[in-house]
């Protein structure tokens, strides 16, 4: 079986994350010849081109397989930190910079219950780095090798993976009382939703629709959108009455207890059931990143039926 060069690997993984040879080369502090030199010698070693010249670029197939293989080297390089600040606390920890521990968070986790879960693990100096992304679309990062875990609405585990229930996140439908008075008197209905435009995370985000078809019955939901790629910014646009939006309800009651937004289908919520997943591995790191996320999960999102 073949030695990597660990330089040649890290490398690849610089390329990819940092989305150029340029910026790899700047996180490495070397020079973009050394980082094209790099990359040639690995893709000569390997036999196959590792990275598609697009933009953004792309890891092949191959490259999928040697990044995943680097971010495991990482995730063993933090282990044994832990292991030596274990024996030594005294001594110096965390990880280089450039070897992140990376994991793909769906926004309205990030916004509301991950960070506090996480916060231990940062203050001993793990690397951490969060990729958000919608909820439906961050298991694609972990299929990719890209990440370690991540936090999806998707339940069947990928291929070397396994996966943690958390329990569902609530959303309710706001919007700022003007503006439900002037369009949504009777609150949101099957008749009047096409009245106001809703404000949604992004293109990917399709709770606004389900959460309209789900409460009144509907097979098909075309709805005016505006777009703001925030879940704070979100309800912030609402606040100042942009339109109606579909929230996670720990955002939004703050805001509904003190008259800044209403509830336009009171009695009526979302539950969007999240899972964690993560690479199948001995690792004392992951196994205390699952812990964290699903201690946490447990005391902020809804218990589900095993």
């Amino acid at each position: 079986m073949s030695t990597y060069d660990p330089a040649a690997l890290e490398c690849l993984a610089a390329i990819v994350e940092e989305g150029g040879f340029e910026r790899a080369a700047q996180r490495l502090n070397v020079t973009q010849s050394a980082v094209s030199q790099r990359l040639r010698a690995l893709e000569a070693q390997v036999g196959s081109v590792l990275i598609v010249r697009s933009r953004p670029l792309k890891p092949t197939s191959a490259g999928q397989l040697l990044l995943k293989h680097t971010k495991q080297m990482r995730l063993l390089r933090a282990d044994l930190e832990r292991d030596l600040q274990d024996l030594a606390p005294s001594a110096p920890g965390g990880g280089r910079e450039d070897e992140r521990i990376s994991i793909a968070i769906n926004a309205d986790s990030i916004a509301t219950w991950a960070l506090d879960a996480l916060q231990a693990l940062v203050r001993q100096r793990l690397p951490l780095e969060i990729i958000a992304d919608d909820q439906d679309f961050t298991q694609e990062w972990l299929r990719s090798g890209q990440v370690l875990g991540c936090v999806t609405t998707l339940k069947n585990a990928l291929r070397g993976c396994k996966v943690v229930p958390l329990g569902a996140m609530p959303y309710v439908a706001v919007a700022a009382p003007d503006l439900a008075r002037r369009y949504l008197p009777q609150g949101l209905t099957a008749h009047n939703f096409r009245d106001v435009a809703f404000v949604a995370f992004n293109r990917k985000d399709d709770l606004q629709a389900e959460f309209v078809a789900r409460t009144f019955g509907l097979k098909r939901v075309a709805l005016q959108q505006l777009f703001v790629p925030s879940s704070e910014g979100q309800v912030r646009a609402v606040v100042a009455g942009w339109g109606a939006s579909v929230v996670p309800e720990a955002l939004a009651r703050p805001l509904l207890d003190d008259g800044r937004l209403v509830d336009l289908a009171a009695g009526h919520t979302l539950p969007v059931q999240l899972y964690w997943h993560c690479w199948n591995l001995e690792s004392d790191v992951l196994d205390a990143m699952t812990d964290a996320l699903t201690s946490a999960a447990a005391r902020a999102l809804l218990s589900t039926p095993a």
